[in-house]
């Protein structure tokens, strides 16, 4: 049986008299659009929420992610789809991957066209969602994402466009399997997930909380620390800084993160480039290696939205900062891929 969380986002929306798109559509609106289901597997349905993407918070993904872990402990289900806004999806899905220990497969959708379009994608996906979900070759590959019959990981999906029915993509990676009408082709296998559970976590979660208060500062040319001494004095725990290439950073913004660093908040640099990750080799002011050596930890292959979701909830899983800087590792150490 394939468990389906429906919360929202532009699959549930209809535009009024005036254009204007909300999300309205139920569960059952939305699946009766979607007929040949029960030829794939049994259902059931869970109306979860009904939020447009920006409005899912942190904090709504950890109800969300709770609500999928209970839904996968039950025996008698296979998998579980979620519907979702777009805009906020790769976080989401990231979210579920980091925290989710169960080996059944997630299956993230959404629709980037409302019901009130001729072309409306959505009951296409929530279809393609389904059958990845019950394909046994889904299990033990983390949260996945499905558009356009695609199928991407979580840990490497992110939207490259803001209106394309084939909104998202892995550059440098591509999919992991590809859905056909009557089948999944799996391509290759994603990225090991992480080993480490916290202590005190409940039953088919990695942590029992997560610290919501990372702030994330962008690098862009002579940016100083003005946005970093902002987010300590608002009381951060955790700093992402998206920077430049492979992770380095302006000077006037390098002081930030060494104040960052000795008033122990951590911070986690990714890069703003969309593929190839950190790799701290610059020793001069503010690069890659400069900032390790202040005590920087670095994200690897993640995108800073997805460095953001690790460092929160490596913040709610460990203990003290040897612990966090582990379970960032651990996290990042994936970079590569198997085939298969």
């Amino acid at each position: 049986m394939i468990a389906i969380l429906f919360t929202g986002g532009t699959i549930s929306m209809t535009a009024d008299e005036s254009g204007s798109l909300r999300p309205v559509l139920s569960a059952r609106d939305i699946l009766a659009q979607a007929p040949g289901l029960s030829d794939i597997a049994d259902i059931e349905v869970e109306d979860f929420s009904r939020l447009p993407g920006p409005h899912v918070t942190p904090e709504q993904m950890w109800r969300l992610s709770r609500r999928a872990a209970a839904w996968l402990e039950r025996p008698d289900v296979d998998g579980l789809v979620v519907t979702h806004g777009t805009d906020t999806l790769e976080e989401s899905a990231y979210f579920i991957d980091l925290v989710l220990t169960s080996d059944k497969p997630v299956v993230l959708l959404g629709a980037m066209r409302p019901a009130s379009d001729a072309g409306w994608d959505g009951p296409a996906n929530v279809a393609a969602a389904v059958r990845l979900a019950a394909s046994p070759g889904a299990r033990k590959r983390g949260a996945l994402i499905v558009f356009a019959g695609t199928v991407l990981a979580a840990r490497e999906a992110r939207k490259l466009h803001s209106q394309k029915p084939a909104a998202f993509g892995a550059p440098g990676l591509g999919p992991v399997a590809a859905i056909d009408p009557d089948r999944v082709r799996f391509l290759r296998r994603p990225p090991a997930r992480p080993a480490w559970r916290a202590e005190g976590a409940d039953a088919g979660m990695r942590v029992g909380r997560i610290e919501t208060r990372v702030d994330l500062v962008s690098a862009s040319a002579g940016a100083d620390d003005r946005f970093v001494r902002c987010a300590l004095a608002s009381g951060a725990r955790g700093l992402v800084v998206d920077a430049f290439g492979s992770g380095n950073v302006p000077p006037g913004l390098r002081e930030g993160i060494r104040m960052a660093v000795e008033a122990r908040v951590p911070v986690l640099v990714a890069s703003r480039a969309v593929a190839g990750g950190v790799r701290p080799r610059y020793g001069y002011e503010g690069g890659g290696r400069d900032l390790v050596e202040l005590g920087a930890l670095m994200a690897g292959p993640l995108s800073a939205l997805k460095a953001r979701i690790l460092l929160m909830v490596a913040l709610g899983g460990a203990r003290d900062h040897d612990e966090l800087a582990r379970i960032v590792a651990d996290a990042t150490s994936a970079a590569e891929t198997d085939l298969g």
